[in-house]
């Protein structure tokens, strides 16, 4: 497990992103995560602008198309040397098998190959919903494990998953294969739009080697304190 939770950046603008930051020392490195609201609005030079700040960066697009045109996008994407990026597992293997090549071809000499993980269910996506709209009868941890399998079939490094099917994704693939998991809430916080969370502490003792945080740092009163809260309840230090 890594021992820094990934804040999720979810804001609109660059400006807003530097005024949430200001409220950490500037010496700390943070690991966090660039989604679509933000890099649609910002494009690549938010991520170069966290870099350039010290910190590492998840890039969460999902990507999802045909091989080809994944293939292209993440041999530019692999150009913004972030940490970790990520497709959709529904995908296939092609696809995902081409997502790789792209990162591997769009990686600058002498610097690590970016870390790419497959997105199996939303966790904001319940069971019942799985069943009824994209018409997937097998219970859901069914899914997920399925998702997860192929996408070590096509060469990932891991998945994005709910912490609850962390521990069946670890015992059904390689021992190094990576469970980062969304929708982590700590004890008494709202869970929001999100459906299967759980705790720092739980998601540590269950599986997860990443943990993605938002609104309980983000919108706290004191961000850095709630940040250090989790990071202790995730880390078990």
């Amino acid at each position: 497990m890594h021992d820094r939770p990934i804040i999720a950046l979810d804001f609109p603008t660059q400006k807003e992103v530097a005024f949430f930051l200001e409220k950490f020392p500037k010496e700390e490195a943070l690991f966090v995560k660039v989604g679509m609201e933000l890099f649609y609005a910002e494009g690549p030079a938010i991520v170069r602008w966290l870099k350039e700040q010290g910190h590492d960066v998840f890039l969460d697009l999902k990507l999802h198309d045909i091989p080809n045109t994944v293939e292209k996008a993440m041999t530019n994407l692999a150009k913004l040397g972030v940490a970790i990026t990520n497709v959709h597992a529904a995908g296939g293997v092609r696809m995902m098998q081409s997502a790789k090549e792209g990162l591997i071809k769009g990686t600058q000499p002498g610097a690590k190959v970016p870390e790419l993980i497959a997105v199996t269910q939303l966790t904001s996506t319940s069971e019942e919903e799985m069943h009824h709209y994209q018409l997937i009868n097998v219970p859901l941890e069914t899914s997920v494990i399925h998702y997860a399998k192929c996408a070590e079939k096509a060469g990932l490094d891991g998945v994005v998953c709910s912490a609850l099917e962390a521990r069946g994704i670890q015992e059904a693939t390689k021992q190094t294969f990576i469970c980062l998991t969304p929708g982590i809430r700590p004890a008494g916080s709202a869970v929001g739009d999100q459906q299967r969370v759980v705790t720092p502490k739980h998601a540590r003792e269950i599986g997860s080697t990443y943990i993605v945080v938002g609104r309980p740092i983000t919108q706290a009163e004191n961000p850095y304190e709630a940040y250090q809260e989790i990071k202790k309840d995730w880390s078990g230090k």
